[in-house]
């Protein structure tokens, strides 16, 4: 059962809730994908069943066609956001995480051409694995926040929060004016350019600043 953990293996006193997605975030994934770079955030929710520790080893839907990696900073809510300003909303954040969303592309591409939801393709049990967290206390907001993630000892994806369409603070505060979010939520902040397959046996690497470097594999 998925809980809440800090960077140290200790557990984060808060419920585990919901996951709020931002698509299309970097314009350079937008694009790779064929996609318009939009004018506000693309908001959809993975299920808390989606949420799973990124130490233990990635499991895949099987048969379900490819799964793609997308690396991406996810922070954790500490106190009830509604409607708030983007001063609140930094003060909300307990803390920073590295996560995947991880997306059957296969069937996306189908839903989107049908003009159906994604969520089929995006909140399967296991689609959000996510790192421990790093208290927000120790993270400078004065510098951009960078991620990333090696396939094989090679760098698939690599962005930092200066890239985004929609920064950190105001997309949480966007966020909250449309539904509010709640201690133990987490919000994944969108994907930089780089996705692609996973397939079984591969060794990740993903990073967070220089905050942490977690090694794990497709199972």
């Amino acid at each position: 059962m998925y809980e809440h953990k800090w960077i140290d293996g200790s557990a984060v006193e808060l419920p585990v809730g919901k996951v709020v997605c931002v698509g299309r975030n970097y314009a350079e994934h937008a694009r790779e994908l064929g996609n318009d770079v939009p004018a506000e955030p693309l908001l959809f929710i993975k299920p808390a069943t989606a949420l799973r520790d990124l130490n233990a080893p990635v499991m895949l839907p099987v048969g379900r066609g490819e799964v793609h990696h997308e690396v991406e900073i996810v922070v954790l809510i500490g106190t009830p956001l509604t409607d708030a300003t983007p001063q609140a909303a930094q003060a909300a954040i307990a803390g920073y995480a590295v996560g995947l969303d991880l997306t059957l592309r296969e069937l996306q591409s189908r839903l989107k051409e049908r003009g159906e939801p994604w969520e089929k393709a995006k909140s399967f049990d296991g689609a959000a694995p996510v790192s421990g967290f790093v208290d927000a206390r120790g993270v400078s907001t004065r510098q951009n926040l960078a991620v990333s993630l090696e396939v094989n000892n090679q760098v698939r994806q690599h962005g930092h929060s200066g890239q985004m369409l929609f920064p950190i603070f105001p997309l949480v505060a966007e966020i909250s004016r449309h539904f509010t979010l709640l201690p133990g939520d987490v919000v994944y902040t969108g994907t930089p350019a780089g996705v692609a397959p996973l397939v079984s046996g591969d060794q990740l690497v993903a990073k967070l600043g220089n905050f942490l470097a977690l090694r794990t594999s497709v199972a």
